[in-house]
Order: structure tokens, then sequence, then C-alpha cells
């Protein structure tokens, strides 16, 4: 049997996609880590009904530990710790000790940050953060609201609740303290190994998967397969038990056999692969963009370290910019149009040529939602890496919204990158 945990995410702002969730897969993955199981990631809004059941419902599935996350701070809307007490059947007092330390805290920020607001106000903040549900274990504030880990009232079954707040730098800074806490040690003291692989595709249908994965079924016990298609990627992910390794080894082998011509990763992702190659090669690389304004120089720069191999990127979005900051001929973008594969490759060569870059990439096209014509409709984009050793282009028309095209241009870039450092299947 496997230890299983549930986690509720609390917030409207969450629940409506004003904030995306970024606590519940976080939490989900540290889990596993441990070999514990999650089964239900709950999104409800600030409402203490749908938070209790929730709970409820969470207590049900049979789960050792049910963690919150959000409904901690100083406001009406913030509920959690009452809700949680009222749940495990243990009332809520103040910890004068836990208020002083609070309000030391929020003294010492209004001061840093020049907030204005009332003693009364903020008096009345600090006093309900320190409410604590009878036999609670207080976690220190990594900002102004402790967690608490709460168990079961005496006589009552059910899981242990630890309550952690919302924002993610203070959730994370808390886990350790969490972990630490002996109920929730209790609660995942049944955690055994939970081993996940991914392997990535270029280019596959689902439906040519799912053929490999109906003949070797049978040969499957014991694995846990998900599949997730997005922008042309086909991510399979597998988690197992260590005794399904035989199992997993199998899968992998069909996998390579059926699928190797579009197997470019048994782990890393598009951005890891490139980031490295670069680094491990020690080349660099330098962009023009026109219609994803950037997008493919961001994405470059996202990872720590990057600024070894990424030279620069220009956003070139005006002919005039094309012309005056990369060196597109006037007379070539009179000929051929800014969406054309002959300014993808002077994008890219310009861009080589004028930061001294390994590696130039060129991306121009119309994102939408106007702006194309019969000859060239919205989603024609043309892409085009150069290196020492040449050029490689490709003409794209994609479909969606305006974002859509923008980042597929951009995941399409990254794979020609891919390609140009590390082979492997063709973009």
């Amino acid at each position: 049997m496997v230890t299983r945990a549930g986690i509720v995410v609390t917030g409207t702002e969450v629940l409506t996609g004003r904030v995306p969730d970024r606590n519940g897969p976080w939490l989900a993955e540290q889990l596993r880590l441990l070999g514990i199981d999650v089964g239900h990631v709950v999104v409800v809004g600030d409402r203490p009904g749908d938070l209790r059941d929730a709970l409820g419902f969470l207590a049900g599935t049979g789960v050792a530990l049910v963690i919150t996350t959000g409904g901690l701070g100083p406001t009406a809307d913030d509920l959690t710790a009452e809700v949680v007490g009222g749940f495990q059947g243990r009332p809520s007092s103040l910890d004068p000790a836990l208020e002083q330390r609070i309000a030391a805290i929020v003294e010492r920020l209004t001061a840093a940050r020049g907030w204005s607001t009332t003693p009364e106000a903020m008096a009345a903040g600090v006093r309900k953060q320190a409410l604590v549900p009878a036999g609670a274990v207080v976690l220190e504030p990594v900002g102004t609201a402790p967690g608490l880990v709460v168990p079961p009232a005496d006589g009552r079954d059910g899981p242990v609740v630890l309550v952690l707040p919302g924002p993610p730098p203070e959730l994370r800074g808390m886990w350790p303290a969490a972990l630490d806490a002996e109920p929730v040690r209790s609660a995942l003291a049944g955690g055994a190994e939970l081993r996940q692989e991914t392997v990535r595709l270029w280019r596959t249908l689902e439906a040519q998967l799912a053929v490999t994965l109906r003949e070797v079924e049978p040969d499957l016990a014991g694995l846990e397969v998900t599949t997730c298609m997005r922008e042309g990627e086909l991510e399979i992910v597998t988690r197992f038990a260590p005794e399904a390794q035989g199992a997993y080894d199998r899968l992998l082998a069909a996998l390579v056999e059926n699928h190797g011509d579009a197997l470019f990763s048994t782990g890393p992702t598009l951005d890891d692969l490139v980031a490295g190659a670069f680094a491990d090669r020690g080349l660099t690389v330098a962009t023009a963009e026109s219609c994803t304004g950037g997008l493919l120089a961001g994405r470059l720069t996202e990872r720590a370290g990057s600024s070894g191999w990424v030279l620069g990127g220009i956003t070139a979005y005006a002919n005039s910019a094309k012309e005056r900051l990369v060196g597109v001929p006037a007379e070539m973008l009179a000929a051929h149009g800014a969406v054309s594969p002959e300014v993808a490759v002077a994008l890219a060569e310009g861009a080589r040529a004028r930061f001294g870059a390994d590696i130039g990439v060129g991306i121009t096209g119309i994102a939408g939602p106007g702006g194309g014509t019969p000859d060239k409709p919205v989603g024609t984009v043309h892409l085009c890496v150069a290196g020492p050793d040449g050029q490689e282009a490709r003409a794209l028309r994609l479909a969606g919204s305006r974002t859509a095209v923008r980042e597929r241009s951009v995941t399409m870039a990254m794979h020609l990158l891919r390609q140009l450092l590390l082979g492997g299947p063709p973009a």
C-alpha cells in the first residue's frame, strides 16, 4: 500500500485563473520524492463551506495527510486556520507569544517598506494570524503568517492537516520545518520509493503512441503511464515502484523501437538540452525577432548562467529596425516582404554578425489576428538558424491565437537549435 496525501489550494484568485497555481504541482512533486502518492489537488475559493467540503472529501479517500495552502493572512477572507481547526475538532484561541513575534515582523516590514496603516488595523491583523487551534504545532512565519500542523482531536480518526501559507516563497521556505514536525513525520512514515521517468517525442501523434501502448500493455503491470501533447512535443511520464523497473525497461525499449526517430529526450526538457549543449560546447547565440517580440531571447535567458552563451537579442518589429539594427537590405524587404524566408535568413545572419555569435536565429511572421493576406495568411512564420556550417530554415503555417502562434514559433526555433547542436529528430 502506498501512503497517500491530498492538497487543497485555497483562493478565489486561483480558482478563477487570475493567479496560476504554483503550489499544488510543487507540493505534489515534493511528496513524490518522499514516496507519497497524491491523488487529488483540489482548488477552492475563499468560502468556508467549500473548504470544509474539500477537507471532508480528501479525508474520505483515506489519505494520511492533507495540505492546505493560502488563507492565512490578516484579512476577512483568510479563514483557513479557523476552518481547519473546526474540522479537526480543535477550537482556536490566541497564542500571545506568537502574537508578539508576528507583531515584530509586521512592524519591521511596515517600516522597511513604508507601508501606511493604523495601529488598530495592524493589531487586528496580527491578532487574527495568532489564533491557533488547540494542540496544533506552530510553524514559524517565513513572511508574516505562521503555518500549522493540526492533527485530529483525541478520539477522532482522520488525516493530519498541514496548513501552509499561499505565497510560494513562504510555502517553500516553510517546507523543511513542516517535514520536521512530528505529526507530519508520523503521517509520512509509510512512504516508499516512487520512481518517475520521462520520455519526450517530437512531432508524434498521441494516436500513434496509443498503438504502441496497446501492443505492450500486457507487459506493463505496475506502471502508471500518462501522456501530454504540447506544441508538437509528446511527453510520456511513467510512475512506478522499484519492483516494476523491469516493466518500465520493456516500455522504454518499445518506445525506442517504434518511435526512436522521434525520441529526443529521456528526461531533460528541450530547454535543458539546448542550454546544456551551449554550455558544453562553448558556443554562443544571438537572436533577431520580429513577430515573437523577444520571446525566444527571454526563453534562452530564463536559466541561470545563460549569460555564458547568450550574447544578446534584437526585437526588430518595424522594417526600419530590421534595416538599421540587423542589416536586412531594404531591397530584400521590398522584393520579398518582411515575412519571407529571405528575411528570416537575413535576420539570423545579421544577429550573428552584429553580436559576433557562433549561431544566429531569425524569426519573422504574422501572429494575427489581423495582417494576413491570401498568400501569407495569419500564422505564416519563417525561421532560420545560422551557424558556421550553414543554415537550417523552416516555413510554418500555424493555427491558433496570436499567443499560440508566437509561442509555437519559439518552440520550433528551440528545436532547430537542438537539432543543430545535438542532432536527433529533425525539427
